[in-house]
């Protein structure tokens, strides 16, 4: 039976959820591993599974063992997090087994942390490797005085842009958002059936994405338990903009990124830009015709927002059932630091944005073909990795309340209703959401 919640993670969950944990998380088949003490290294022959929706990761973990010939990974693939990862994940934890180690993304951790199912690889000696992290991918996994699991992959948000539709209408890419809504304007007066981005109503995370960037904070832990704010000045900023660029007709909202029809209007030059994580640059590859049209340039900011911020991201975490929890760390600490590790992910497994301090991978440096000969990569998504908003954190239930803001969303096509009063009524439902699960929780006062 588990016993010890740390102070600050008690304070993190909500009193009433950490209190259910540590009172109520019994299973006789599983090694006591997230809650000292240690479980000692292993003497010999060590096999670690690993679960991941990464495609052919084996190939990478046998690098591993070429150079460890004491420790075997055998990873199995499972379906990416909501589609089916995370059941499989949580049905085999509560079930006493599992794998060592499981693909999660940055802003479910706190959700897995709810349940109890990860390692505090603090204990292990994890923060040893810090340094050789991108500080905000640190900041995911470093929480609530423990260290639950590595930053494997991150996405810092550029522009992707087609040069060729903005120098039409004599505009360069547009560094601040106030710039952008200028030239999208601009280009509809020119061309009437070109529009500046798309914007899918239904996507809570673009969102969350956008107002991170401007310096907002949609979910702070407080001493009495969370403090929910979706009507802080940024967030409000955020969506009176994205409200006026769709009642202006500047985006469209007719179909989502990566559809056929946006493939279609990208090739046409009937979108201009695409604003999204550094992982959208092999999607855009796929737009018929566009070798050579695009570029990248820096995500336009706010005057007194952040450079940048990341859209999607996961992590390795050892998960509470693991009977090797040391072992397990060096192999994830060892995959995402080392240059060649980091090499045969972005080869093999089309891996996102290294969040290793020092290498972002040698396929990554260099001139692109298709984005115009430019090296994007070391001119705009190093820096853009680089200017986060260190303050942002997600909460449990972070799926849950992405849902909501969601939903509260669509109601901009269906109803007509602004984006500003959908997030004030998601803010009410996402408090009622952590209160009926036993957690603290209440409205940020403006």
């Amino acid at each position: 039976m588990r016993t010890s919640v740390s102070r600050r993670a008690a304070l993190t969950l909500g009193a009433g959820a950490a209190a259910s944990i540590a009172l109520g998380s019994c299973s006789p088949a599983r090694q006591d591993a997230s809650t000292s003490p240690t479980v000692p290294p292993a003497r010999g022959r060590v096999t670690l599974t690993y679960w991941s929706w990464l495609k052919d990761l084996q190939k990478v973990a046998d690098l591993y063992s070429q150079v460890n010939p004491d420790v075997s990974v055998q990873v199995t693939w499972i379906p990416s997090s909501t589609s089916g990862g995370y059941q499989k994940l949580y049905s085999a934890l509560a079930a006493g087994g599992g794998p060592d180690v499981g693909q999660v993304e940055m802003r479910m951790i706190p959700e897995f942390l709810l349940a109890d199912d990860l390692v505090d690889l603090s204990l292990y000696g994890a923060r040893e490797a810090r340094a050789s992290f991108d500080p905000a991918a640190w900041n995911y996994v470093d929480i609530a005085d423990g260290v639950y699991g590595v930053p494997q992959d991150t996405g810092p948000v550029a522009l992707f842009y087609r040069a060729d539709v903005l120098e039409e209408v004599g505009a360069a890419p547009p560094a601040t958002w106030q710039e952008w809504a200028e030239t999208a304007r601009a280009l509809k007066d020119a061309r009437p059936d070109t529009f500046m981005d798309v914007l899918n109503v239904g996507d809570g995370n673009i969102l969350a994405t956008f107002c991170q960037q401007a310096g907002a904070r949609w979910f702070v832990p407080q001493e009495d338990g969370w403090v929910v704010n979706l009507t802080d000045e940024a967030t409000v900023r955020v969506a009176e903009f994205w409200d006026t660029a769709i009642d202006e007709g500047l985006v469209s909202t007719a179909f989502g990124p990566f559809t056929s029809p946006w493939l279609s209007a990208m090739g046409a030059g009937t979108l201009a830009t695409y604003t999204n994580g550094s992982w959208a640059d092999a999607l855009i590859e796929s737009v018929p015709g566009g070798a050579g049209k695009f570029r990248v340039a820096p995500m336009p900011r706010w005057e007194d927002g952040f450079g940048s911020s990341y859209s999607g991201g996961s992590t390795a975490a050892v998960m509470a059932g693991s009977q090797h929890p040391a072992e397990a760390l060096d192999f994830v600490v060892w995959l995402h630091t080392d240059p060649q590790a980091i090499d045969a992910l972005i080869t093999t497994c089309g891996i996102g944005w290294s969040p290793a301090a020092d290498h972002i991978g040698t396929p990554r440096e260099g001139p692109s073909e298709f984005f115009s000969g430019q090296s994007y990569n070391t001119e705009v998504m190093v820096p853009m990795a680089q200017e986060q908003n260190l303050e942002w954190a997600w909460p449990p239930l972070c799926q849950q309340s992405i849902n909501i803001v969601a939903d509260g969303m669509r109601r901009k096509l269906s109803e007509g209703t602004a984006l500003v009063d959908s997030l004030a009524t998601s803010q009410s439902q996402i408090v009622q959401a952590f209160r009926r699960k036993g957690l603290a929780a209440r409205e940020a006062q403006q």
